[in-house]
């Protein structure tokens, strides 16, 4: 279990999430713009930014997509999964609104995602969500950053997620 605050207020999570040098748990999401089951395996050898988050409706999560949309998605052969159990809908209509076209809305509803990431909240307003967590794989899918935010109002650190790219 790893304990993160909510509002300052403590909860907590089903386990650890993956560390650097670990391999990345395969995954079935559910990709926004088409309704298709997408896994790593999808996005080939692409390095892949894994941003977490509970849902689009909240102002910091809003704000991470559009970060990591203008940020690390210009980068070469680099892809961003946006990844949380809002309904595609919700997302493709939160894309849409926002202009965001550099990163791929991928939805849990339909997967253990967040229990097998061991970033699932299991107390607390928040319960099932995920918590807040970025993880950043190279090519093969090994990890070679990742962060959970420890209040879970707070912004991911962007810079040191990017820097783990270069």
């Amino acid at each position: 279990m790893s304990k993160i605050t909510l509002m300052g207020n403590e909860i907590n999570t089903n386990g650890q999430i993956p560390a650097a040098g670990s391999k990345a748990v395969d995954f079935k999401l559910v990709d926004s713009a088409n309704l298709e089951e997408v896994s790593l395996e999808s996005f080939g050898n692409a390095r892949k930014v894994l941003n977490i988050f509970p849902s689009l409706d909240t102002p910091t999560c809003a704000m991470s997509v559009r970060k990591f949309n203008e940020n690390a998605a210009a980068l070469a052969n680099t892809v961003v999964l946006n990844i949380s159990r809002d309904l595609p809908f919700a997302q493709q209509r939160f894309c849409g609104a926002e202009g965001i076209t550099n990163a791929k809305t991928l939805s849990t509803f339909r997967s253990t995602f967040e229990k097998d990431y061991n970033l699932q909240i299991i107390d607390g307003p928040l319960a099932g969500l995920a918590s807040r967590v970025v993880i950043v794989l190279d090519g093969d899918n090994q990890v070679i950053y990742s962060q959970q935010v420890g209040e879970i109002a707070d912004e991911p650190n962007y810079e040191a997620a990017l820097n783990s790219l270069k």
